[in-house]
C-alpha cells in the first residue's frame, strides 16, 4: 500500500506526509528508516526549527536625537532607571530633560544622586536623605579640570587627609583652609595660584604634622614666602620652593633655624647667594640640595642641570666622587 510503497521509496508520498504531519504551513521533513528483516518498521516526522520573526529596528540603531525624543516622554525617576542599562544611555542626555529631580523616597540615594547631578541640573529635591561623609585619607587632582567652587565643595568636606596633591590648580582661601586634616603629611600645591598669604599661614599652623610640601612655582609673593618659613611645622623633613624669582637669602636662614629636620630642600631657579651656602651647611640631615639655575652661587656638589654642559659632568663627577651629580632631574616632594 501507500505505507510500503513509502518506505521503498527515496521521497515519500505527499499523500503520507500530509497523513502523518500537522498542517502544511508548518515545514517537515519526514525521515524514514526501516531494519533487515524487520516487519515493525515505523516513519518518523521532524518538525523544522521555527525561524525567529524580525524584531524590527534594534534600539542600537536609533540615532541620539529620536532616543532623546523617547526619553523627554518618560518619567524622572525612569530616566534614572535607564541610565544604568548601557554606557551609551548613561551618557545620553540633554538640558531639557533635567531642569529639576526629586528623589524623594530612595532609600539609597548615593548612586542616583551622583547620576543626576552628572547632568547638570538646576534644582534637586531630595528630602530626609542621609549622604556620608568622605572619608578620604589621599587624594590626587593634580591638573584636573575642575571648577573652583566644585574642588571647594569636595575639600572642605574632607577631614581626615593625609595626602593632598591639588598640583596646577586655581584655588581659593577656602581651599587652602584645611584646618580640618590635622593628620595631613603631604601637601603638594605645586603650580597653583589664587589664594592669600594669612589663609597659607592659617593653613601651615593648623596642620603641624605636615613631613612633605611642595610649593615649587606658585603665583605668589614675598609674603606667602614668610608665612611658609614663618608657620612651617619644624619636623618638616622635605621642602619644595623652587621657582621663586625673588631673593630667598633670608628666607632660607629663617628656613633653616625652624626647621633643623630637613633632608630635602630643592630651591630650584630661585635667586639665591653664594652667602646661603654656610647657612645650608647648618642642616645636619640634609641629604639632598637642588639648586638647579641659581646662578648667583658658586658651583656645588649638588644639582647643576643648566649650568654644566653634558660633556663637562664625567669630570666633574670626577673630582666628586663620593657625591651624586644630577640624580634628580624632577622632583618627588609631596607627589603621590
Amino acid at each position: 500500500g501507500i505505507l510500503s510503497q513509502g518506505l521503498d521509496t527515496e521521497s515519500t508520498p505527499t499523500d503520507l506526509i500530509l497523513h502523518l504531519s500537522p498542517p502544511p504551513h508548518k515545514h517537515q521533513r519526514l525521515i524514514s528508516k526501516g531494519k533487515e528483516n524487520d516487519s515493525n518498521q515505523f516513519v518518523l516526522g521532524r518538525r523544522s526549527r521555527r525561524r525567529k520573526e524580525s524584531l524590527g529596528i534594534s534600539w542600537d540603531h536609533l540615532p541620539d536625537e529620536l532616543l532623546l525624543r523617547i526619553f523627554f516622554c518618560l518619567p524622572l525617576h525612569d530616566l534614572v532607571r535607564i541610565s544604568a542599562v548601557c554606557k551609551r544611555w548613561q551618557r545620553l542626555f540633554d538640558e531639557s530633560l533635567w531642569h529639576s529631580v526629586d528623589l524623594e523616597g530612595l532609600t539609597h540615594t548615593g548612586l542616583a544622586l551622583q547620576q543626576v547631578l552628572r547632568t547638570g541640573i538646576r534644582r534637586l529635591r531630595c528630602p530626609r536623605s542621609f549622604v556620608e561623609e568622605l572619608h578620604l585619607t589621599g587624594t590626587d587632582l593634580s591638573s584636573s579640570i575642575i571648577p573652583t567652587l566644585a574642588l571647594e565643595d569636595i575639600i572642605c568636606r574632607c577631614t581626615l587627609l593625609e595626602c593632598l596633591s591639588l598640583e596646577g590648580l586655581q584655588l581659593s582661601d577656602t581651599i587652602i583652609s584645611l584646618a580640618e586634616n590635622p593628620n595631613l603629611l603631604q601637601l603638594n600645591l605645586s603650580g597653583c595660584s589664587a589664594f592669600s598669604a594669612p589663609a597659607l599661614a592659617g593653613m601651615l599652623k593648623a596642620c603641624s604634622s605636615i613631613d612633605q610640601l611642595n610649593l615649587s612655582w606658585c603665583s605668589f609673593d614675598n609674603n606667602h614666602v614668610k608665612s611658609v618659613v614663618n608657620n612651617l611645622s619644624s619636623s618638616v623633613t622635605h621642602v619644595n620652593l623652587s621657582g621663586y624669582r625673588e631673593s630667598l637669602t633670608l628666607d632660607v636662614k629663617v628656613l633653616v633655624e625652624r626647621c633643623p629636620q630637613i633632608t630635602t630642600l630643592d630651591l630650584d631657579s630661585t635667586l639665591l647667594m653664594a652667602d646661603c651656602l654656610p647657612v645650608l651647611k647648618q642642616l645636619k640631615h640634609l641629604l639632598h640640595l637642588s639648586l638647579s639655575r641659581c646662578y648667583h652661587i658658586h658651583l656645588a656638589a649638588l644639582d647643576v642641570f643648566g649650568l654644566v654642559q653634558d660633556s663637562q659632568l664625567p669630570s666633574l663627577k670626577k673630582e666628586m666622587p663620593h657625591v651624586s651629580i644630577n640624580s634628580r632631574p624632577f622632583s618627588t616632594i609631596a607627589r603621590p
